[in-house]
């Protein structure tokens, strides 16, 4: 009994251990959304979480995305922003008003609307 007992609660931690790895959204102010206009720096198109550096109001923003994996299922690509786009895009701002947030919706340089939910 012991042994199964001990063998349950290593099992438990194994499978709670990736989803207390994953942060919350709490630095994201999810009550107010900002619409910015900018050119796109930089986009990278990583796991966990894509990234959007965009150049606006004479600040870069970094915009966290979802990952590749879920954002493909909504239509997007690793080249729907290259560096040099003109963009508009909607953002949860940061609670501590840094210059960045989590994106909302967008407008590509193609006129293509965007969501990431």
């Amino acid at each position: 009994m012991v042994h199964r007992l001990r063998f349950l609660t290593l099992a438990a931690a194994v499978v709670a251990a990736p989803l207390a790895a994953h942060h919350s959204f709490a630095m994201f102010d999810t009550a107010k959304e900002v619409t910015l206009s900018g050119t796109v720096r930089e986009f990278q198109w990583t796991n966990p979480h894509s990234w959007l550096q965009l150049e606006a109001d004479g600040k870069e923003y970094s915009i966290e995305l979802g990952s590749p994996n879920t954002m493909v299922r909504k239509g997007w690509r690793k080249t729907t922003f290259k560096p040099g786009d003109k963009v508009t895009v909607t953002i949860n701002p940061m609670r501590d008003g840094s210059p960045g947030g989590a994106f909302v919706t967008g407008i590509d340089a193609g006129g293509t609307k965007l969501s990431a939910r």
